[in-house]
């Protein structure tokens, strides 16, 4: 499979860049192929949990998966738990992108109100500089969002970065931004390494970043390495906004570029893209786009985090590269729920940094749509999905006797003929139990993160136990020994029994996880919540009927449709039976029910302010586990307000002129408790 291919190169990669400190792609050449196998998971429903796409380089607790008999070079830093986890950025690739976010941003804030800060996106190192009692304590990489290695030693020789701030500012913080190399420091470097008849460096994001991992400390002193900043994090209620934060950390010594600005309206940052669109070729540093960024930070607090980016954030990306290019073949992949999507096979053609072979064609229609034809000449780009796309075919140099194309009616892994319900775009394979890429994707679901979490398993692993006729399922996991892993490729004593250990411990993930991972089609995470928390137990929710499962809070006919199909075919009903007799959690926990009650059934709450007693998190989980629904913006269907500190001017004018009543932390607790 396509996925499998790319997964595996990007993993020898990483063993090379971290472990070997050795680079055989360009960093921009590796990140997108980085985000091209996010899209191919995305797309063919992969839910992997050991894939490079959910894991930064190495982790150093892991295997990497691949041995060599070379010893590294590199240093073994110590990973360090981010105290605030390192969030990426949503990207917008147009206009219209950004307005549709700023319509978002106005719903949940109630206002129209909002002010902006415009930062030109540098292409560096992340990093995350922690400062106690005023004094520069401690360097760590962005690693994975949650953990990262600790640098200090070498970012102390930056001589850009303060080690004690010059100036009136807080005490405890952290500041984060971008290692840089500047191009012309990066030409002079590549010009000495030729003279000495060395191979150049790729490009200047590659080498800060490998830079940052060198083990002489001396020798990162001897490169022009930089530091632009471009966030404070702080307890402290210092600064009432970004820019504010900025303006004055620059004073007391940190390199906050000048570049940054204050826009007022959408339409100035409209300007601000425009300008930097042509002017970013003139920088002294890489940069591939705009963040545009909430200036308030009362405003920022409201708005809050997606599980993977802040709201009151998004990263515009200047526009895409487009070329064209032969279309050899159309092939077909199935993803874990027998979804059929076909894959062009290009020429190969650079495009944007890397060398462009596939692109995603979608489904039937959009085939149809754009006509696309075997030995077109079509036109290719990465535009706000970054895998390539085609967009057009050049109709002037198609051939004579070209034929229509003749969508797949065969499943190409199990021959299977495929079946296209109505209102759907897609073409699926029935064969569920029997179609060697729907197995494997249902367990590798299964083990991810966001579902059972098992630690020592990967996508590549599972394809191998299922090859070697020890699993066919998920059930069969929990019946696996150390004495069948031993004997396979890659694998050693240690790492079969992590992988026991970790198959072993999932059996404490909670039932709202476990009901994501059994995989059912249309439930996802949120949808597995809300099922966990009204049903309680996959015995009762299995045996609901239509009406009963409609009448649950958000679930419409689809999802009841599916959980009845789900629950209405012997194997899954085997399935669960095997899953209930190895101890999973196949219902609420009586300890989560402790904290659980209906005191606020049918309640509508809107949170807002800064609170004391509870994070706002933990005051939206409260909210939840006492049967209310928590909304971002306040409508004539909101019951209560709970306001905090800085309550939003907007929003308590709105819930006055609605006549909603406006509680507080503490009345909230009393109505809990």
């Amino acid at each position: 499979m396509i996925i499998l291919g790319v997964r595996n190169s990007l993993k020898e990669h990483n063993y090379n860049y971290y472990e070997r400190g050795v680079s055989l792609i360009s960093d921009y050449v590796y990140d997108l192929t980085l985000k091209y196998l996010r899209c191919l998971e995305e797309i063919f429903e992969d839910k992997t949990k050991n894939t490079p796409t959910r894991t930064v380089g190495v982790n150093p607790n892991r295997n990497s998966g691949f041995k060599s008999n070379e010893s590294s070079s590199r240093k073994h830093f110590e990973t360090i738990t981010h105290k605030n986890r390192m969030y990426s950025l949503d990207n917008s690739y147009s206009k219209e992108d950004l307005l549709d976010w700023e319509k978002r941003i106005q719903k949940i804030l109630g206002t129209s109100e909002i002010a902006y800060t415009c930062e030109l996106k540098y292409d560096g190192a992340s990093i995350n500089l922690t400062y106690e009692n005023g004094e520069f304590v401690r360097a760590v990489t962005r690693g994975d969002g949650f953990q990262g290695d600790e640098v200090t030693t070498n970012i102390r020789t930056i001589k850009s970065i303060p080690l004690v701030p010059n100036g009136d500012f807080v005490a405890n913080f952290e500041m984060r931004g971008e290692i840089i190399l500047p191009l012309d420091g990066f030409e002079k470097m590549n010009e000495e390494r030729v003279a000495n008849g060395e191979e150049p460096y790729k490009n200047p994001r590659n080498t800060a970043s490998g830079s940052l991992k060198l083990q002489d400390s001396g020798e990162v002193t001897k490169r022009p390495l930089d530091c632009l900043l471009y966030q404070l994090v702080t307890d402290e209620r210092k600064y009432a906004s970004h820019f504010e934060s900025l303006e004055a950390a620059r004073k007391v010594g940190f390199k906050v570029p000048k570049t940054i600005v204050l826009a007022k309206s959408i339409e100035e940052v409209f300007a601000f893209v425009n300008e930097w669109d042509t002017k970013r070729h003139d920088l002294p540093y890489e940069t591939d786009g705009v963040v545009i960024k909430v200036n308030s930070f009362q405003q920022q607090d409201e708005l809050g985090f997606t599980s993977k980016a802040p709201r009151w954030a998004i990263a515009y990306k200047f526009k895409a590269e487009q070329v064209s290019t032969k279309l050899n073949d159309i092939t077909y992949q199935v993803g874990r729920t027998g979804a059929i999507t076909p894959v062009a096979n290009l020429e190969p053609v650079h495009l944007a940094g890397t060398v462009v072979k596939r692109a995603s064609l979608h489904n039937a229609d959009q085939i149809e749509k754009l006509d696309i034809r075997i030995n077109d000449t079509v036109f290719v780009e990465k535009g706000g999905e970054i895998i390539p796309k085609i967009i057009a075919v050049d109709f002037t140099k198609r051939s004579e006797n070209s034929e229509p194309t003749q969508y797949a009616t065969h499943c190409p892994e199990c021959n299977t003929e495929l079946v296209r319900k109505e209102g759907d775009a897609k073409h699926y394979c029935p064969n569920e139990f029997g179609c060697a890429p729907q197995i494997t994707g249902r367990i590798q679901h299964f083990i991810s993160r966001k579902a059972m979490d098992i630690d020592g398993l990967g996508g590549e692993t599972v394809d191998l136990l299922r090859k070697e006729g020890l699993i066919q399922n998920y059930a069969d996991l929990y019946e696996l020994t150390i004495e069948q892993i031993i004997p396979l490729e890659r694998m050693a004593e240690k790492s079969a029994q992590n992988m026991i250990n970790g198959i072993e411990k999932s059996k404490e993930i909670p039932f709202e996880k476990v009901l994501y991972a059994l995989g059912i089609r249309f439930v996802g995470e949120t949808v597995a919540k809300k099922l966990a928390k009204h049903f309680k137990s996959i015995d009762n929710l299995m045996t609901a009927n239509f009406e009963t499962l409609v009448a649950v809070d958000e679930i419409g006919d689809r999802i009841a449709q599916s959980i009845i199909d789900f629950s209405n075919d012997l194997g899954n009903i085997q399935l669960i039976d095997r899953l209930k007799s190895y101890g999973i959690q196949l219902e609420v926990s009586a300890e989560s029910l402790e904290n659980q009650s209906d005191k606020l059934a049918g309640k509508v709450f809107v949170v807002s302010g800064v609170f004391h007693q509870m994070s706002r998190n933990e005051l939206k989980k409260a909210i939840e586990d006492n049967g209310a629904k928590v909304s971002s913006s306040i409508s004539k269907k909101t019951n209560y307000v709970v306001a905090g500190d800085n309550m939003g001017p907007s929003k308590l004018a709105k819930a006055e002129s609605l006549e909603i009543p406006i509680i507080s932390e503490q009345d909230f607790i009393d109505m809990i408790s």
